[in-house]
């Protein structure tokens, strides 16, 4: 992946040619990436389209929790908010626009700039849907990431054939509700594979 890739997260979904289509998937990296970025991660795929891909990294805290994050935005979270939605870590979604905050969240309310991926899982880019967490009239289940990760057209597909990452289809369970140490052995999991003799594979390739 480029690290600098600009592909703009506010991009129409188009068809995509072949059939495909990662969009509402893990993508996780396999035991032998040594990417100081990616290696080690879980991404979940927003948009899978002619233009490239869009997904975020659910799974590499950052060391800012909401409360900080809030603080550097100038938004009061509400004082009825749990304790544990203010500690929560933000994640680092990935390299590209690291200076902006993203939302993956239940769908529900109209944000102004949000793409729908199912009927569990929407994607935010804008600032309203923090607005309404700060008000305490956020979403029900959402993970917050700084950056977000883009590949461009083809650029994935060649990865996954060079074996850089396993696909599976995603579980909102895992992107929402796991702690965040046990979403990528809980992803592997999802392909019915033991992540212990993945690792001892990798380490035999």
């Amino acid at each position: 992946m480029r690290h600098d890739e600009q592909q703009r997260p506010e991009s129409a979904i188009g068809a995509v040619s072949a059939s495909f289509n990662l969009a509402n998937h893990f993508l996780i990296a396999m035991p032998a990436m040594q990417d100081p970025v990616f290696g080690g991660t879980v991404v979940y795929v927003c948009e899978h389209n002619d233009n490239g891909v869009l997904g975020v990294v659910i799974n590499k805290p950052t060391d800012m929790t909401m409360e900080v994050l809030f603080e550097r935005i100038d938004l009061t979270l509400s004082a009825s908010l749990d304790a544990s939605v203010v500690n929560e870590p933000i994640m680092f979604g990935g390299p590209v626009q690291d200076d902006r905050g993203f939302v993956l969240h239940t769908p529900g309310a109209r944000y102004s700039s949000s793409l729908t991926v199912t009927s569990e899982v929407a994607f935010t880019t804008s600032i309203d849907v923090l607005e309404a967490v700060a008000a305490g009239d956020g979403p029900s289940r959402m993970l917050v990431s700084i950056g977000y990760a883009g590949w461009s057209p083809g650029q994935l597909e060649d990865e996954i054939g060079r074996n850089g990452w396993l696909t599976v289809g995603a579980d909102a369970h895992v992107l929402f509700d796991l702690p965040v140490e046990q979403r990528y052995h809980a992803a592997i999991k999802l392909l019915g594979i033991d992540p212990a003799m993945l690792a001892l594979e990798a380490g035999h390739a």
